[in-house]
């Protein structure tokens, strides 16, 4: 498997379903740090000491057991990294899922529900509901008429607050392709669907946004108990970590990838790197198995640039190299629990 490294949690998901080998890729270096980290606390500590600082974001002991323990077992860069940042994890009042560009964000969020504590109070009951009916009940009659407020559609249009949110100015101009609101009227209808249509008990994506931890009932799989032991016992050994593109990565190896899931990074390379876009299509069908499947999400739910791609020398589209599930990716795209993407793709390599 080829996995977008983004912050290590879709690579030990993934890794517990057992495959060969799994190279986690990123660009950002940040991102390795952070996996690398996690790979540490899986090989060294026991559960509780784990689910301490990667579920619920604080350790009293952290510095003691980064130091002692996982210091040791991590690149220079990323030694360097987290010696600047060992205090993400080792303070009471705050939690290392508010801290970095979207951590910002999430205080922002909870700031605002402290100063409109009718709303804060909604939120909170909004998280505990035990049915989609009272979830829309309480949506629709709490919390949608305090929240959709012109200061929050202002916010929420700034390119600033995109960019805390990790969402470049090409994606935003996708969204604002297709949707006659803009972006505050984009996030305004995935948050209505997402409140509306998906239970939230364990929705994991959301709750650690809002409360800065996750808990052993809503977490990711890697957090749970019998998962990390499978993960101590051996599958976290499959994992591979490349601080490159992955077009680099896939020039410098002679394996063959049957799975590729390389979530939404081809929005910004469309924009910024057209050319290294269609190289890394190269690439990839250079190194993918028949019929090997790949998954890619988009902020556009057709995304044009698919259509401009043109590969090798008898610049051949995409459609004559893959089969895209469309019907597929529907049927899926309804029960994801982010939402904040419009278009979700699969393709399979034709044979």
């Amino acid at each position: 498997m080829l996995v977008i490294t983004s912050a290590g949690c879709n690579v030990l998901d993934y890794a517990l379903t057992g495959p060969a080998k799994i190279h986690a890729v990123d660009a950002n270096p940040r991102q390795t740090a952070l996996l690398e980290l996690k790979l540490a606390g899986i090989r060294l500590l026991d559960f509780d000491d784990f689910f301490a600082i990667f579920g619920a974001g604080y350790h009293p002991a952290f510095q003691s057991i980064y130091l002692g323990l996982l210091r040791p077992e991590l690149s220079d860069f990323a030694r360097a990294y987290w010696d600047q940042r060992i205090d993400w994890f080792g303070k009471a009042r705050t939690s290392f899922y508010f801290h970095g560009l979207s951590g910002i964000v999430a205080r922002m969020f909870r700031a605002y529900l402290a100063v409109n504590p009718r709303l804060g109070a909604g939120v909170t009951e909004l998280f505990d509901c035990d049915s989609l009916e009272a979830q829309r009940h309480i949506y629709d009659t709490r919390i949608a008429p305090r929240l959709w407020r012109p200061s929050v559609n202002w916010a929420l249009s700034r390119q600033f607050t995109m960019n805390l949110l990790g969402v470049p100015h090409p994606q935003r101009r996708q969204v604002q392709a297709q949707h006659d609101d803009g972006i505050a009227g984009f996030i305004r209808h995935a948050l209505d669907y997402v409140f509306r249509e998906l239970p939230l008990a364990d929705n994991y994506f959301w709750s650690v946004y809002v409360h800065g931890h996750y808990t052993p009932n809503c977490c990711p799989e890697y957090l749970k108990a019998d998962n990390f032991a499978a993960l101590k016992g051996g599958l976290a050994d499959r994992v591979r970590l490349h601080t490159c593109t992955v077009t680099d990565f896939l020039h410098a190896t002679d394996e063959r990838i049957s799975k590729f899931v390389l979530l939404d990074h081809m929005d910004w390379m469309t924009s910024y790197f057209p050319d290294a876009l269609a190289e890394e299509w190269e690439a990839i069908l250079d190194r993918a198995t028949p019929n090997a499947r790949i998954l890619f999400r988009s902020a556009h739910a057709q995304p044009s640039y698919l259509d401009g791609i043109r590969i090798g020398k008898d610049r051949a589209r995409l459609e004559d190299h893959l089969t895209f599930n469309d019907a597929l990716a529907r049927s899926l795209h309804v029960f994801d629990r982010v939402h904040t993407y419009a278009g979700f793709h699969v393709a399979d390599v034709k044979a």
